[in-house]
């Protein structure tokens, strides 16, 4: 299995689809809590909208919840964001804050051994994860991809 992660900020729809399928993407994996944008711009990306494509261009999707950070999580990297002046979409790295309470109560309680078998069980070949954020720096999706390469020995592309 090879793993890559993909963000939505600063891309359009023709853009984003591509990326997916440039790179035979069979397994889109969304690990937002909420799976809805505001506003027209990125509206394609809104659960619905987004299963429906994939769906059309046959890739898979799963929502992975349990690897979304919680509300309460994400309120310390508002925090950190408003401290430091800076906008969520022109964030380029997590605070520590934010790394640290996401490793203590989501990556270190998720069931990556049951994950992963599950994807090999049903023949995923390319997956990505998915969140909004452009750098993959400035996105849990990053952390998870660190597992991912440090635990598992995986690959990552960030696309």
């Amino acid at each position: 299995m090879q793993f890559f992660t993909i963000g939505v900020y600063n891309s359009n729809e023709e853009e984003f689809f591509r990326k997916l399928i440039s790179n035979d993407i069979d397994m889109f994996c969304d690990i937002r809590q909420r799976r809805g944008v505001r506003g027209a711009k990125y509206s394609f990306v809104n659960s619905k909208r987004l299963q429906g494509k994939l769906s059309d261009i046959g890739i898979s999707y799963k929502h992975i919840i349990d690897l979304a950070p919680s509300k309460e999580i994400r309120e310390l990297q508002k925090s950190a964001d408003s401290k430091n002046n800076v906008l969520k979409s022109k964030r380029k790295e997590l605070g520590q804050v934010f790394v640290q309470e996401y490793n203590k109560r989501v990556i270190n309680t998720f069931d990556f051994t049951f994950f992963l078998k599950n994807l090999q069980n049903i023949g995923a070949k390319n997956i990505v994860l998915f969140c909004v954020e452009e750098n993959h720096k400035a996105c849990h999706r990053s952390i998870v991809a660190s597992r991912l390469i440090n635990e598992y020995l995986y690959n990552v592309i960030h696309l």
